[in-house]
């Protein structure tokens, strides 16, 4: 699921916490599914969520917007500058 916006494309995602690895293990429910090593506590895994997708997308932190999920293992992610289906596939491809 996406949502296209003049800031940029927020696209869901489902995080697993407290995976083994960090890393994307598909979609579930057309969201995209990222097993983080973090805990949810503090915010450690939202902090660790950013990092991963900026990191796989090739953008700055600054860049991400956490927009809906704070508290949620489901979340929406806004990338500035890119399109959604830009986003689904440098995560899921």
């Amino acid at each position: 699921m996406t949502l296209e916006a003049a800031a940029g494309a927020a696209v869901a995602i489902r995080v697993q916490p407290r995976s083994g690895t960090d890393g994307v293990a598909g979609e579930r429910q057309g969201a995209i599914l990222i097993r983080l090593k973090a805990a949810p506590v503090d915010g450690e895994a939202n902090g660790a969520l950013i990092k991963f997708v900026a990191h796989k997308l090739g953008v700055p932190q600054r860049d991400m917007t956490l927009v809906r999920g704070l508290t949620s293992r489901s979340k929406w992610i806004q990338v500035a500058g890119m399109a959604a289906q830009q986003v689904r596939q440098a995560l899921l491809g």
